[in-house]
């Protein structure tokens, strides 16, 4: 068999797969642009214009053609211009095309002397019309873009027939047609040989050939994150990039994210990766996390990167590995996702809009009963007899339907010398909680001119934001509706609490109606969401300015700054008879302020150059950078002190206990010098370095205040080394890399601190300074290789990294002799190691298009070493750590030497000497250990995957994501409580079956008495660990691209129907293991109560003027 011959098989065999992936809908699917096909001899012009204005959305002006003089043609389903080419070859009737009209003129002497205009079609080898390609004058930097049709027009100085016209766009070969006498030229461009000449941007800013990269450099379209959206882009990247990890926050719309790229390197430290926008990086304006099972932190859960309007999003790199990252030094040593922003582009006015609008429920929840009234002797609970009828509570109706609504509008235009952008969006949302609200509102805007010709440019933007966020729920037992929703006994009528207040006359204000009683500081949850009121108002303004000097074509400098500057008001209003752990009996208020300016400076010299007959490339950059960080965040809390709901600073009691200042301020400032090089021979061997110096503020008063970060690859293109295409190889490239990255310190550890408490108390301070402390630092290499085969039509990227981490940070008890309590000590060792692959398919059959890609990640954490044995204090006294615990009630976070970051530990119930559960013979019930602590597994996932799929058809448009999680296990307080309370499927089940299995051969026969020991939920976790292994459905979105003669080719239309999380194909656990309550390293995989995930099913409408 020839290589044509199963090529040809091949896309055959694929495409009946493609085909019998889709549904019967795409077979009535209409065809936007149709073909044209004639069959004529010897008819007249006019017969065929009317011929071709039938079968098409053109119309003809004729400006003084003989419309009876015959012509012939015959020509079948080609574009228009093909058989405008057939018609009038040999003729002197000229054709040109302006939009959707076709104009016939006859050729003249007088107008070849002049200027001509030059129009036509720009097609690929399927015949379909190429957007966006660059139509050039030869030689000079005039040229126009191709319409969404494919088609162009541009105007041609004299003498135009000498000029030849240049048709390019990434991809594609370019291709050059001499004009010579002809006033219509259509081209069809011919795939590039691989797409891998693409050029990528990585760390800096600064864009390499893909081919040439000695690391793994993922990039995607800006459109990836816009299809199916969220209200923080980020989620929408889960299970589309390999070796990213991905978990929400429960706290709902704009909640902040939880992004892993290959392992948790840091004990002590950040693992969250790194934004970059436009080269800059983005300042860490994220928020408080979780802590503890009781509250929510102050201030709500958010972070910076939420508040961006991903519509300005060109493209994204994501750089998991520290190679990649190695630039941008303590910054990027947990991974780097590089954005790159859209800006104005050349040519006529163009104007998008998009709408999205999907409605909200609750995806994943426990299970309830409803069959088992209220108990007599324990009226909040729901252990009574069995109902006749079962009563109509459920929890779930608690829930509003939620909606997300995102509007945005951008504006493009500019010439040859000056292109504008501009954008504004709107996103307004409400939760599935009664009163928690969401709205953002963004402006950008961007200019980017050529002050000097090919010499001087400068491009300056500009983005305002305001955000407003209320009540956003995350878990936890106090401020939380769902734990006395969940809760709620089943005998009673949840409708009269719905008036959550009533007058008391003796108090003079509305008080709480709740006469229940569940565990202390659980209240009406319709009075919590409206009358205990968290609100958090931010403006974030950013101002950036990138000035670029060609020196020669080969040799150029660029500087670049940016303000970032972000305020925010938080306030906490506790209305009076509330509980009295949170307020007085007139009330509680909190109100904060925070003030986050964020300036970035950078200036960077490039070198890109071939020598010896181009065998030979050079890349080579040298820069330096600052990035100074001001915070600063003043405000009050306290109890109101004599009139009850008036929530002013002036009504808090300054003599209460409860009263205290708040403030947290802090400077951060990192300077770096760095340099690149990369030299290539014959686009088939490349050799990459970097190296970056950086002095951060964190290392003051120590020994080594610089940080030191080096990396080194090779890549090597083997397909340009050897013919491989007769083993269906289209390209090959193996590449490895080493690189060493790290983490600064917590600040303000290396000098000394004095703490001064509320009314000007001074304290001695706890922490010996920590003079000798060196920075955290990973040292990481990997391998790995990209292939496509058959023409392209199969991609493979595969990568295998192992990274350590030394120098943790710990802290011990020092001796008394230093006079500290405390001290710190670098110490410690993390290995990571993994595999992140891609495997793709794509191909076009006629007018069907289909494009799958599965991913998957693996990864191992271990932690090698804490602090090696006989590791001696200043004293000479040994240091003695072996392990690191995270207590939050009976659920422990521990980390100990052979373990893994992510381990847990629960306590549950005593047992004998054989490991059996002990059961009192006499009572026969059980007893908690709580000093026993059992070791329940690691909240990290073993193995991620994703399939992602598109299918195209006439228009007519399918993608579907699937993703998977396994492994990693979790624990569910919300159940255990649930359990106790008698609220559960679970203990209705147990009540059934005559009491409650605890082993194969063990039952306790009261099943009240035995769920009573989980206690605030934490007691008896052991009983409550989940395998968070899970399969669902993320991403779902079907769409139609209105022909454009409807709207006369003056508009483009799409219109899709998107769902995300549609259907839970597995899962065990009674939460959604992808949500978490804490988007920081620890309180990892437990749920007490956290507001569940939604499913979300909508549309979205998307114009083009």
């Amino acid at each position: 068999m020839t290589k044509a011959t199963f090529l040809n098989a091949f896309r055959k065999i694929s495409g009946i797969v493609a085909l019998l992936l889709l549904t019967s809908w795409l077979a009535t699917a209409q065809n936007k642009d149709a073909g044209i096909t004639l069959s004529m001899e010897n008819a007249s012009i006019g017969q065929v214009i009317k011929a071709i204005e039938q079968q098409s959305r053109f119309l003809f002006i004729n400006k003084g053609v003989d419309i009876q003089k015959k012509v012939s043609v015959n020509v079948s389903n080609v574009p228009v211009q093909k058989a405008l080419e057939q018609i009038f070859k040999g003729t002197d009737v000229t054709w040109s095309l302006d939009g959707t009209y076709i104009i016939l003129s006859m050729k003249s002497a007088k107008a070849e002397e002049g200027p001509a205009t030059v129009s036509g079609f720009v097609t690929d080898g399927q015949g379909q019309p190429i957007a966006g390609a660059a139509v050039i004058i030869a030689g000079t930097s005039t040229g126009v873009v191709t319409d969404f049709d494919g088609s162009y027009s541009i105007q041609v100085p004299s003498p135009a027939k000498d000029k030849s016209l240049e048709f390019n766009i990434l991809g594609y070969e370019t291709k050059t047609v001499k004009i010579g006498d002809k006033t219509s030229i259509s081209v069809t461009l011919n795939e590039a040989a691989t797409v891998l000449d693409d050029v990528v941007v990585t760390a800096l800013g600064i864009k390499r050939e893909e081919k040439a990269l000695s690391y793994n450099v993922q990039k995607v379209d800006g459109d990836i994150v816009n299809i199916v959206k969220d209200a923080n882009f980020v989620n929408s990247l889960s299970g589309k990039i390999a070796g990213l990890q991905i978990n929400q926050s429960a706290s709902g719309a704009g909640g902040s994210t939880r992004v892993i790229m290959r392992g948790v390197k840091s004990i002590s430290g950040n693992n969250n990766a790194l934004y970059v926008i436009d080269g800059i990086p983005m300042p860490n304006l994220r928020s408080a996390q979780t802590e503890g099972y009781y509250e929510t932190p102050d201030g709500g859960d958010f972070e910076g990167i939420a508040n961006l309007n991903p519509e300005d999003f060109e493209s994204m790199s994501i750089l998991t590995g520290a190679t990649a990252a190695a630039l941008y030094g303590s910054q990027g040593a947990n991974g780097v996702i590089l954005i790159t922003t859209k800006k104005g582009q050349e040519g006529k006015l163009r104007v998008n809009y998009s709408n999205n609008t999907t409605f909200s429920s609750p995806f994943v929840m426990p299970l309830f009963q409803n069959t088992y009234g209220t108990d007599a002797t324990a009226p909040s609970m729901s252990w009574g007899t069995k109902l006749e009828t079962p009563t109509s509570y459920d929890p779930a109706d608690f829930f509003q339907t939620g909606y997300n609504t995102q509007n945005s509008l951008s504006v493009s235009a500019g010439n040859e010398m000056n292109q504008t952008y501009f954008s504004a969006s709107s996103l307004n949302s409400r939760g599935l909680i009664n009163n928690n609200t969401f709205n953002r509102y963004n402006f950008s805007i961007r200019n980017t001119a050529q002050l000097v010709k090919d010499k001087l440019v400068l491009d300056v933007s500009g983005s305002y934001m305001r955000q407003y966020k209320r009540n956003p729920t995350i878990q936890g037992l106090y401020h939380n509706p769902l734990v006395a929703t969940y809760l709620f006994p089943r005998g009673d009528d949840i409708t009269k609490y719905q008036i959550y207040e009533r007058y008391d006359a003796n108090a003079g204000y509305m008080r709480q109606f709740w006469p229940l009683e569940f565990v202390d500081g659980v209240e009406n949850p319709y009075w919590e969401t409206n009358r205990e009121l968290f609100e958090n108002t931010a403006h974030r303004y950013t101002f950036t300015g990138t000035l670029k000097w060609n020196i020669t074509k080969w040799m150029w400098v660029t500087g670049r700054a940016r303000l970032d500057n972000t305020s925010m008001n938080y306030t906490r209003k506790i209305y009076a008879s509330s509980n009295t752990l949170f307020a007085s009996e007139f009330g509680n208020y909190q109100d904060n302020k925070i003030n986050h300016n964020n300036f970035y400076g950078d200036v960077l010299l490039t070198i890109d150059k071939k020598f010896f007959n181009n065998d030979f490339s050079l890349l080579f950059n040298l820069g330096a950078s600052i990035m100074d960080d001001v915070h600063n965040a003043s405000g009050f809390e306290g109890h109101l002190a004599t009139i009850a709901n008036k929530f002013s600073v002036n009504n808090i009691s300054m003599t209460h206990s409860q009263t205290r200042p708040y403030a947290d301020r802090y400077r951060d400032q990192t300077q770096a010098i760095y340099t690149t090089l990369q030299l290539g021979y014959k686009g088939m061997l490349y050799l990459d370095a970097t190296l970056r110096n950086e002095w951060p503020s964190q290392l003051a008063f120590t020994k080594t205040p610089n940080m030191l970060y080096p990396s080194v690859g090779l890549s090597a293109v083997i397909s340009s080394m050897a013919n491989l295409k007769p083993a269906g190889i289209s390209f090959l490239k193996v590449r490895g890399s080493y690189a060493e990255v790290g983490n600064a310190p917590q600040r303000y550890i290396t000098g000394v601190n004095t703490p001064i408490k509320t009314g000007g108390i001074i304290e001695s301070d706890t922490y010996a300074p920590a003079v000798n402390l060196t920075p955290e630092r990973t040292k990481s290499w990997e391998a790995g290789m990209n292939v496509k085969f058959l023409e392209d039509m199969i991609w493979l990227d595969l990568t295998y990294y192992n990274t350590n981490t030394y120098n943790q940070l710990f802290e011990y008890d020092a001796a008394p002799a230093t006079g500290y309590k405390k001290a710190y000590i670098n110490a410690g060792k993390v290995n990571n190691w993994g595999l992140e692959a891609a495997l793709g398919f794509k191909n076009t059959w006629n007018d069907f298009f289909w494009s799958t890609q599965f991913t998957f990640s693996m990864n191992k954490n271990k932690i090698k070493e804490l602090i090696p044995e006989g590791a001696l204090d200043v004293t000479g006294k040994p240091i003695d750590v072996n392990e690191v615990n995270m207590d939050y009630g009976g659920y422990r976070m521990k980390i100990t030497e052979g373990g893994s970051i992510g381990d847990f530990y629960v306590t549950g119930l005593k047992t004998d000497d054989q490991g059996r559960i002990y059961v009192d013979p006499n009572s026969n019930t059980v007893i908690t250990d709580p000093n026993t602590w059992i070791y329940a597994g690691n909240t990290e996932a073993k193995a991620r995957l994703g399939w992602n799929n598109t299918f195209a058809y006439k228009g007519v448009s399918l993608s579907f994501l699937i993703d998977a999680r396994i492994g990693g296990r979790g624990a569910s307080a919300t159940q255990a409580l649930m359990d106790r309370w008698g609220a559960s499927k679970a203990s209705a089940d147990a009540r059934d079956n005559g009491g409650v299995w605890i082993s194969e051969d063990q039952k306790i026969p009261d099943a009240k008495t035995f769920y009573a020991n989980n206690g605030n939920g934490t007691s008896m976790l052991a009983h409550y660990i989940y395998d968070m292994t899970n399969v669902r459905l993320r991403e779902l979105s079907i769409g139609y691209d209105l022909p454009r003669k409807w709207f006369k080719d003056k508009l483009g239309m799409t219109v899709s129907l998107v769902g995300h999380n549609l259907w839970m194909i597995y899962n065990k656990a009674p939460f959604d293991p992808e949500l978490t309550a804490s988007t920081g390293t620890y309180y990892q995989g437990l749920d007490y109560f956290m507001q569940p995930s939604t499913r979300d099913l909508g549309f979205s409408v998307r114009l083009q003027f």
